[in-house]
């Protein structure tokens, strides 16, 4: 009786949880966005040579000395009509610098937000996309161009490769058929700096792989949500625990985590992946200064 009562349990626990997490999303489709206090106006800082400013999400602008750039845009107010933002954007589109590369990590509309593309197209000199991604993209202003796994891309100093992760390409659903490799993680160089920036991604041997072919890494912007539920989610999504043992694996001297406290995305509790990455900092031995856990709209140099 007793097992039939926990499997009856877990039965119901896997039934509802997908319900919480539509019921979730609906529920903030009547709440407007968290503001963000003191948002940054100006983020260039030409006394840093590094430094990273969380906008939310996945998107975080980057500065490596004189370039800029932007992971996985969005600055909408929500991701498929459905999902709405629980913070506003830590930077507004109109305090953004001109963006020398947009790095899109895979198709997802949490990714691949076309309408925020829409609102930086007068900023972007170009944009990159994982295999199979162009078409996806309308006639942009902006150059745009696909990167296949470990294909580099060269111009003026500013190197950009594509490195693997785990994930799914697909962003209808049916196309996930034919959509097999259009995910990506990315590692950008320039002037002697290097960042990982991993996009969405379960826990795989590509951070190991990531780490032989470039032993110097300064930065790395890896996700650490949605945690729940984890029989679903550890196929394509790493937690805090295994976030953190990606950053060791990277052999990165900073960690920023990414992906979290934004949008809905699984049955997390608010602050839980903020939380359980905090710990595992303090059980690795792993200080501010290594594990930077931001706030969205907050600014961290990481260089001098």
């Amino acid at each position: 009786m007793a097992r039939r009562s926990a499997l009856a349990l877990c039965l119901v626990f896997a039934a509802c949880t997908p319900l919480k997490i539509v019921g979730d999303n609906l529920a903030s489709l009547g709440r407007a966005p968290r503001p963000v206090p003191n948002k940054i106006v100006h983020p260039e800082r030409p006394d840093a040579r590094l430094v990273v400013t969380w906008v939310g999400h996945a998107t975080v602008l980057l500065q490596m000395d004189d370039v800029y750039l932007l992971t996985d845009p969005v600055f909408t107010s929500t991701i498929g009509q459905i999902t709405k933002r629980l913070v506003e954007p830590g930077l507004d589109v109109d305090s953004l610098p001109t963006i020398d590369a947009v790095l899109v990590s895979h198709m997802h509309f949490d990714h691949l937000s076309l309408g925020s593309l829409d609102m930086i197209e007068n900023k972007t000199r170009r944009l990159f996309v994982p295999t199979g991604g162009l078409v996806y993209i309308p006639n942009f202003g902006f150059e745009t161009r696909e990167l296949a796994t470990w294909e580099t891309w060269e111009k003026g100093g500013l190197r950009i490769t594509a490195v693997p992760v785990k994930h799914l390409g697909f962003r209808y659903g049916a196309d996930g058929a034919w959509m097999t490799k259009s995910y990506t993680g990315y590692v950008v160089e320039y002037h002697g700096l290097t960042v990982y920036f991993g996009g969405d991604t379960a826990y795989n041997q590509g951070f190991a792989q990531a780490h032989a072919r470039f032993s110097s890494i300064d930065l790395a912007l890896l996700p650490i949500s949605p945690i729940h539920p984890r029989s679903f989610m550890q196929a394509v999504h790493v937690d805090p625990h295994e976030a953190t043992q990606a950053f060791l694996d990277l052999g990165a001297r900073v960690m920023v985590p990414i992906h979290f406290d934004t949008f809905v995305n699984g049955a997390d509790a608010p602050g839980e992946a903020r939380a359980l990455l905090a710990e595992e900092a303090r059980a690795h031995g792993l200080g501010p200064d290594s594990v930077a856990i931001l706030q969205i709209g907050e600014q961290r140099v990481v260089v001098e």
